[in-house]
């Protein structure tokens, strides 16, 4: 698909599709590991309990048709929705933020399959600076613009501290970065132009703590 189709059609893509988008492809490829050579909205909608007019509707955003009755082809649809999720590009990131979380990020290795490769990390921690973990150098936070110059990676990773999420975004931005994959429960603020795609893993708890005492209270 030419590059350029492809970023004004997933402009127009409404932010609920996009994120079950992944949730049919991932069911795609379990389905095809058993055998299968098509798959109909139906079959998906047993699956993962979404409509299947609904899955129809977000499966029409690829540009992807299926034959009636039969439904996709599964190496078509797997190809189509990988390439129009962004998955079959290697985008490169730098991670700010080596405790825990950061740590399991970059021990991550599954996350290439998805179109994401951290490229080096950064911390103040002299315990960590000038180590590797998984393959990927650490270095010193000041070392960041320098290695920008180098590499010029779009994407920056944000697992650290929270007191310090909004001094570290704003360094990011200075030094050339597009776009920020943001962990830390702190709001950040960023220029207009700049992505932001925030992924509180505290926020999701509290909303199942939630459901789960409202459950239990019934």
């Amino acid at each position: 698909m030419n590059s350029l189709l492809q970023k004004k059609e997933s402009a127009r893509v409404p932010e609920p599709t996009l994120r079950r988008l992944p949730w049919y492809l991932s069911n795609v490829k379990l389905l095809k590991q058993k055998g299968e050579r098509y798959v109909s909205s139906t079959q998906i909608s047993k699956e993962i309990n979404i409509d299947a007019s609904q899955i129809a509707k977000d499966l029409s955003y690829v540009n992807i048709s299926g034959r009636t009755r039969v439904g996709y082809e599964v190496d078509t649809l797997i190809a189509v929705l990988e390439d129009f999720l962004g998955f079959t590009n290697l985008h490169k990131a730098f991670l700010f933020g080596v405790g825990s979380l950061g740590g399991a990020l970059l021990r991550d290795s599954g996350l290439k399959h998805f179109g994401l490769e951290i490229v080096a990390a950064f911390d103040v921690n002299p315990k960590l600076v000038g180590s590797t973990l998984n393959g990927i150098p650490i270095f010193h936070s000041d070392e960041f613009k320098a290695k920008m110059q180098e590499h010029a990676v779009p994407i920056g990773v944000l697992t650290v501290p929270i007191e310090i999420a909004q001094h570290i975004t704003d360094y990011m931005v200075e030094g050339g970065i597009k776009a920020v994959w943001n962990f830390t429960p702190f709001r950040i603020r960023v220029p207009e132009n700049i992505v932001v795609q925030n992924t509180s893993l505290y926020a999701h708890l509290a909303l199942m703590f939630n459901r789960l005492n409202f459950n239990e209270i019934k």
